[in-house]
């Protein structure tokens, strides 16, 4: 399992061009090509960004997600978002889906 170090965290930020994260909530997204063939994971776990995402975006709170699979934490819900947010930022979405 590769955890994201601040060196690789920093690099990351800047290949994605965003350092105002905190980098103690990014450190929580983990990615190793042996678990879950190398997406982003929470903390190492075979919990996939996306997944916890796609948990949120039907409607679940964080607590009824957290009652459900107690592995989870708060702050990895909130790594998630801050992931995704700036993963998906770009200037246009039009240039970027050509």
């Amino acid at each position: 399992m590769k955890l994201l170090g601040e060196r690789d965290i920093k690099r990351t930020a800047l290949t994605f061009g965003f350092m105002s994260q905190s980098p103690d909530l990014l450190s929580r997204i983990t990615t190793d090509p042996h678990i879950c063939h190398g997406k982003a994971v929470v903390r190492g776990m075979r919990w996939p960004v996306q997944n916890v995402l796609e948990l949120m975006a039907s409607g679940m709170s964080i607590e009824e997600i957290m009652r459900d699979h107690p592995e989870l934490e708060k702050d990895d819900f909130l790594a998630c978002l801050a992931f995704a947010a700036k993963v998906t930022e770009v200037k246009s979405i039009h240039r970027a889906a050509q």
